[in-house]
């Protein structure tokens, strides 16, 4: 998918690699918007901006008719919680009991491309996202894309495993963690991009973010 990175005027542009901060983060509300493009059919997607409310029927205002959003669910590895989207009412189906809130992720299938748009607060300070034991769907918290451990902070566990998918192929990318490197290379994700991540036991994707330059 293409992604356009798009933020206020008179804010602060996240451009090529906004990198994470050492010290403490005090008081700073950074607020944005971010363009995803999605082509049609399948795609897995992340809201990498906090709205608060981060519900579907407030994080996604607007899709092409039956546009479905399917959520996997890592206790029993199905995708229970499934949603469509009806543009006469313009609600998701049980939309505002279905959360799409950074650091989650979940597959969008739609028949019609289409531009959605993400709007809300960028997190910073001590960022914390666990992930459970075995396979879940993941992203980066922040509006930020790159190496998922050199940029995005991900330091992982031997056999740690990604799974990135490919709208045009309908396949995937996997790269796993081997002698605390990645092979066969370390991930790079986009902005918005979600991802299946694989792990042995649990743990947490730890980060101090800050726009703050």
């Amino acid at each position: 998918m293409k992604l356009k990175p798009l933020f206020l005027a008179g804010l602060v542009a996240l451009g090529g690699a906004v990198s994470a901060q050492a010290q403490a983060v005090y008081s700073i509300n950074t607020v944005g918007y971010v363009n995803l493009d999605i082509p049609a059919g399948f795609s897995m997607i992340a809201n990498p901006l906090d709205a608060g409310d981060n519900t579907l029927n407030n994080v996604i205002q607007s899709a092409p008719d039956f546009t479905t959003i399917y959520k996997f669910n890592p206790s029993n590895g199905t995708y229970d919680t499934i949603s469509s989207f009806d543009q006469a009412s313009g609600q998701w189906s049980n939309g505002d009991a279905i959360t799409l809130a950074p650091g989650e992720g979940a597959f969008i299938a739609t028949l019609s491309a289409f531009t959605l748009t993400f709007s809300g607060e960028v997190m910073q300070g001590e960022l914390n996202n666990p992930i459970p034991a075995g396979f879940s769907i993941v992203s980066s918290q922040v509006p930020q894309g790159g190496g998922i451990t050199s940029v995005l902070g991900f330091n992982g566990s031997d056999f740690d495993t990604v799974f990135q998918f490919n709208n045009e192929t309908g396949t995937y990318s996997i790269a796993s963690i081997d002698g605390g490197t990645w092979a066969p290379a370390e991930p790079q994700i986009g902005i918005g991009e979600s991802f299946f991540m694989a792990k042995l036991s649990a743990g947490s994707w730890d980060r101090n973010f800050s726009t703050d330059q």
